[in-house]
C-alpha cells in the first residue's frame, strides 16, 4: 500500500541521515498516517480512509463532509 494521505495527498519526502561523522546517506520521512472510519450523515454509511493526522484534525473541526468537499474543489481526492 502507498504511504500517501487520501485527503491532503502528503507523501514520504527524502532527506539524509547524518552521523557523527557528517556523513550523509539517503532516507525518507514519512507522514504520520492512520486508517481510520468515518460516518456520513447524508449518505448515512461509513468510509474506510486512510489520512494524516493533521487531516483528522481538520475533519474534528470542520466536519467530514465540508472537508471532502473542500478538498475535492482543490483536486486533491
Amino acid at each position: 500500500m502507498s504511504r500517501i494521505c487520501d485527503l491532503t495527498g502528503k507523501a514520504p519526502i527524502k532527506g539524509n541521515h547524518v552521523s557523527n561523522s557528517n556523513v550523509k546517506t539517503k532516507r525518507r520521512f514519512y507522514p504520520n498516517l492512520q486508517v481510520k472510519k468515518f460516518y456520513i450523515p447524508e449518505e448515512g454509511k461509513w468510509i474506510t480512509l486512510k489520512v494524516s493526522t493533521s487531516a483528522i484534525k481538520t475533519i474534528n473541526k470542520n466536519g467530514i463532509s465540508a472537508v471532502i468537499d473542500k478538498f475535492l474543489k482543490k483536486g486533491y481526492v
